[in-house]
């Protein structure tokens, strides 16, 4: 572990508002394994409170000209930290509740029309998956079949965690289009629909 001598906080941000990396990094190795400790308690999940920890440093460097005025950082960086942690469980909880809604009308549909659209519709997406270039593939895999996030992905393939992000974006316009340029725009409408709660 690295340790670092005490400093002047007020002047260290001062240097990282105006751009100073090195300063940024010792900011970060002073508080990332606290903060980390505390999301973790919120999240009860590592690779949440990665990609959270992650996402909050990003956040300070890309607003960091405002740093000089900040008197208490640790205040602003834990309230941050919270609000960001608080966000991603709500939308987690959003999501399984639009999971649930939507396995629960998937129960209640009529079997001439859904099963086979959505098998096919599936078989489309496989097919699409399979075309994708090899990194876009991998990043795609992990993500929806392994649930793996954004960070871990990162760390196993040895890429920024913005360069899988643009790896899935990429994936997902070659999959929907693939997609919609083989179905016939009746399924397509079926399964919009059928798929709402997804979304």
């Amino acid at each position: 572990m690295h340790t670092y001598p005490s400093y002047d906080e007020k002047a260290l941000l001062s240097q990282v508002a105006q751009g100073d990396e090195a300063a940024f990094r010792i900011i970060f190795h002073s508080y990332h394994h606290k903060l980390g400790a505390y999301i973790l308690k919120l999240t009860e999940s590592f690779p949440l409170t990665e990609e959270i920890v992650q996402d909050v440093f990003l956040a300070i460097w890309q607003n960091r000209a405002g740093l000089g005025a900040i008197n208490r950082f640790e205040s602003y960086l834990f309230v941050i930290a919270r609000n960001r942690a608080f966000n991603c469980l709500k939308q987690i909880a959003r999501e399984r509740m639009r999971k649930q809604e939507w396995a629960n009308n998937r129960r209640d549909e009529p079997e001439e029309h859904g099963p086979h659209i959505a098998v096919g519709y599936d078989g489309l997406i496989e097919k699409a998956v399979d075309r994708l270039p090899p990194q876009q593939k991998k990043v795609y895999l992990l993500h929806n079949q392994q649930g793996m996030e954004y960070a871990s992905i990162a760390v196993q393939m040895g890429l920024s965690a913005t360069t899988v992000k643009k790896h899935m974006s990429l994936a997902l316009r070659s999959i929907r289009e693939y997609v919609h340029s083989h179905m016939d725009p009746v399924s397509i409408l079926f399964v919009i629909v059928l798929r709402f709660f997804l979304l």
